[in-house]
């Protein structure tokens, strides 16, 4: 993209103004989102690369670092209609709370498979999503979301719970798609900035976060979605990509790392679980990803579907620290995927609902960066509810190799 020179010369007078030490404050948050007022640097971002100009900024913490909280796999709503079901929503979100109070994070991540759709109804099926982030809102924790397979189902669609989560919560940051992108049940595909301080001019860390889809087509149990990325996404990085550079870095040239959420993990990671070492990849490592686990599975014949999005992320969005997705249950390992030359996680089943077994357990996937350095390691770990550490890890250029 090519800045005009009306635009040049608007960045660049905001650039002396914000230079000269004025900022302007933000909008004053609601008490349920936050006590604190928030300062945005006095520079006239182009809007497709501020994609949240009434929202606080996310930023790393006052002490450098950033924190994420990954909750995978919720499973609210199952087996409304017994005992059983609602004492599984009573039991995450005595979970969530928990680990919000001791964890402290900068940002959390629910990462798909929020609800159990098929088990809901449809005149109370987004409700659900006001129990799920209820939580979040009570220790006014920024988050975004993903959507899984079980998201997509006759009563429930990810575009329906989406709009709930942003009715819900003032901080929740997760957005649609522009029209046209991520396909039928696909409408989750956004980004969101990460800014090392408040007043900084770009952002040092961008989240991305994809729809997998999956499931089945609205008031239908016989018209399954695709569960894949869908291609219109590739073009979509691309262009997103792009933009991000001839804007960002018209204001200031910065490198920036990321990092990236999908519920089922891509094809390409079916391979890389048949050469684990328990000593490089520890963690649990329960299920066997075949049919179903993986994107474009559930039909054999469309294996491979996933390919230009794969393609796309990893042609496009620079220094990937990693790419995060739950989906497997009884999985909480990470590794390098050769072909692309980055890693993968698997996240932790957080939620009481959904298939588990015993001794699998229940819990998040933390996420640190020690500091704003686009190609620095991260540190990640697996936190059991009971407060015990596991799969502990570095995530670095070294990692895997």
């Amino acid at each position: 993209m090519i800045l005009s020179c009306l635009q040049v010369g608007i960045l660049a007078t905001s650039l002396a103004i914000f230079r000269a030490g004025i900022v302007k404050a933000s909008p004053s948050l609601p008490r349920s989102a936050s006590s604190r007022q928030v300062e945005f640097p006095a520079v006239d971002v182009p809007s497709h690369i501020n994609p949240y100009p009434d929202k606080p900024r996310i930023t790393f913490s006052s002490s450098g670092t950033f924190k994420l909280t990954v909750f995978s796999d919720l499973h609210y709503g199952e087996n409304p209609w017994d005992d059983w079901g609602p004492q599984q929503d009573v039991n995450s979100k005595r979970l969530m709370r928990g680990v919000l109070a001791t964890e402290k994070p900068d940002y959390v991540v629910l990462n798909g498979d929020l609800i159990t759709g098929e088990d809901t109804f449809r005149e109370n099926s987004t409700t659900l999503i006001d129990r799920i982030v209820a939580p979040l809102n009570e220790a006014k924790i920024p988050f975004s979301s993903t959507y899984g397979n079980h998201d997509n189902e006759a009563n429930i669609t990810h575009l329906e719970e989406i709009r709930r989560e942003q009715l819900d919560s003032y901080l929740s940051y997760t957005r649609t798609a522009p029209p046209g992108i991520g396909g039928e049940g696909g409408e989750g595909n956004y980004w969101v900035p990460v800014y090392e301080k408040v007043t900084d001019l770009t952002p040092a860390l961008i989240l991305w976060f994809f729809d997998s889809r999956g499931g089945w087509s609205p008031g239908s149990t016989s018209a399954p979605l695709p569960d894949w990325v869908d291609d219109s996404v590739a073009g979509w990085i691309e262009r997103e990509t792009a933009a991000m550079e001839a804007g960002w870095d018209s204001i200031e040239r910065r490198e920036r790392g990321a990092l990236a959420f999908v519920h089922i993990p891509p094809h390409a990671i079916e391979n890389v679980q048949k050469t684990l070492n328990s000593t490089a990849n520890p963690g649990l490592n329960a299920d066997t990803l075949s049919q179903g686990s993986t994107q474009a599975t559930t039909d054999p014949s469309s294996a491979g579907k996933d390919q230009p999005f794969w393609d796309a992320l990893n042609a496009n969005v620079k220094n990937l620290h990693a790419v995060i997705s739950g989906h497997d249950h009884g999985d909480e390992w990470c590794a390098r995927e050769p072909t692309k030359d980055v890693i993968f996680c698997f996240d932790k089943h957080s939620g009481y609902g959904g298939y588990s077994s015993p001794g699998w357990g229940h819990g998040v996937r933390n996420i640190v960066f020690p500091s704003a350095d686009p190609i620095g390691g991260l540190e990640s770990w697996i936190l059991l509810e009971d407060g015990e550490t596991t799969a502990r890890v570095t995530l670095d250029g070294n990692y895997g190799r």
